[in-house]
């Protein structure tokens, strides 16, 4: 592994934070010096265990994974999120994190200023999935007994959230290339009864934008609300300048939006877990009142727990995001801009290089849009072409690289699809080029998966 100056960063950050506290009178957690020395040994001992357990992991810290979308968290938000783990502060109320909840408020205010939105309701979650499930759950509030449709695309937990929530949900087909049909979309909303559109930038499967400047126009002739589930692509807005056209409009667009979700713990550079969910109308507050008689009672301030359906939440990932944006500004031109851009370029060039390669079939509508790359094996059987790119997907792992597996139409692809499976599922490869040195790496990358497939092809 590369040097970490994650141990240098805690120690003396550590501290710094008990010398803040240096005020209160001494006193030992633990009895006697001997007991506390045995104690010492059996946590090392664990922590060795541990650390060998852990070690039964894919390398999601390396250039060389490009699979999931796993993006090791910066060196100053593990430190942070470490120091604020020796206070153990909790989010939902200030009685229990009277800094941390003050830091949140501060990094959401930045999140929510790279969307352009200055007045908004808006806090952290423990995932994008919970913070979809408020924006669902106020789009019921808002819309009782109205239905949410979003692309086929769209992450498969709206299907799931609209079902607990007792919404109705319906899935809109989505085009070649990933992305919300209009015209389906609009027989969808000529019915009359569709209260919000969620609309995708970034999807799961293969970073598709939907097109956000036409579906808000529809919505709007139609009288319905948008959500923007930006939980993988959000951050890409800030450089519109490495986006294709389409891309570059649903980012402006955003601003004009209901709600937004965007996931930190992706391309934000956080541990797991931390999402965030922002609401243009502050307003939509009213629906979080409660009495609760026993939650509050130093303070007359507005808590994060009144504007939240959870309850207990970790201050710490609050700590840690607020950490990384002092250090990483979110701004078109800075470092963390940069990084995105990194990614973009990587995987433009693998894109690239698919096209070039006669033994792959990239996706026959064009290049990616964000940082993530689809393709699937050419064979002379195209039905055989699911099996090759699992063959593929393992020996790639047998060198070291790690890649991914996703299932789209067989007809958004070219010579792999036989015309009678136009409708059929095809297994293609995927890979998520999220990291910065991702770009260094392509030419890496590309060797062992043309190695790989080699292997295959001459098996």
């Amino acid at each position: 592994m590369p040097h970490d100056p994650f141990i240098e960063l805690l120690a003396h950050a550590s501290e710094a934070l008990e010398a803040e506290f240096d005020s209160l009178p001494k006193f030992e957690p633990r009895p006697g010096d001997e007991a506390e020395a045995v104690a010492q040994v059996a946590m090392a001992q664990v922590l060795d265990e541990t650390a060998h357990r852990l070690g039964d992991n894919y390398p999601y810290f390396h250039p060389l994974y490009a699979g999931q979308m796993m993006k090791p968290p910066h060196p100053v938000a593990r430190a942070a999120y470490a120091l604020a783990m020796k206070i153990n502060p909790n989010n939902h109320a200030l009685d229990g994190g009277r800094a941390s909840s003050a830091m949140e408020v501060e990094a959401v205010r930045e999140t929510a200023g790279m969307f352009g939105w200055r007045e908004y309701l808006g806090h952290l979650t423990s995932s994008g999935t919970f913070a979809n499930l408020e924006a669902l759950w106020m789009a019921g509030q808002l819309r009782p007994d109205q239905r949410i449709v979003g692309s086929e695309q769209a992450h498969y937990t709206h299907q799931r959230i609209s079902g607990v929530l007792k919404l109705e949900f319906s899935s809109v087909a989505a085009d070649e290339r990933g992305r919300m049909r209009l015209d389906a979309l609009e027989d969808e909303l000529r019915k009359g009864d569709v209260g919000t559109v969620v609309a995708t930038l970034g999807t799961t499967a293969m970073g598709a934008v939907d097109p956000l400047d036409e579906i808000q126009a529809l919505a709007g002739r139609y009288g319905a609300r948008v959500h923007v589930d930006a939980a993988y692509g959000g951050y890409f807005g800030l450089i519109p300048d490495a986006l294709d056209e389409p891309a570059r409009r649903a980012y402006a667009a955003i601003g004009a939006a209901d709600s937004i979700v965007i996931d930190p713990h992706k391309h934000g550079l956080q541990p797991y877990g931390c999402g965030c969910v922002l609401f243009k109308d502050p307003a939509v507050g009213r629906f979080y009142k409660h009495d609760s008689p026993y939650t509050y009672f130093t303070s007359k301030e507005l808590h994060l727990g009144e504007i939240s359906l959870e309850c207990s939440r970790a201050g710490a990932a609050a700590v840690a995001l607020w950490a990384t944006q002092r250090l990483l500004p979110l701004t078109k031109d800075g470092a963390f801009a940069d990084g995105l851009r990194k990614g973009r370029r990587a995987a433009l060039e693998l894109d690239r290089r698919i096209r070039k390669d006669e033994r792959f079939e990239a996706l026959a509508a064009g290049a990616p849009e964000l940082d993530i790359v689809v393709w699937a094996v050419r064979v002379v059987d195209p039905w055989k072409a699911s099996e090759q790119a699992r063959k593929v997907f393992d020996a790639c792992a047998q060198r070291g690289l790690h890649l991914a597996l996703v299932q789209l139409p067989g007809s958004w692809f070219g010579a792999c699809n036989p015309a009678q499976n136009e409708a059929g599922a095809l297994t293609c490869l995927r890979s998520v080029l999220m990291k910065p040195e991702h770009e260094a790496w392509i030419g890496e990358i590309w060797e062992r998966l043309s190695a790989a497939c080699s292997e295959v092809v001459s098996g």
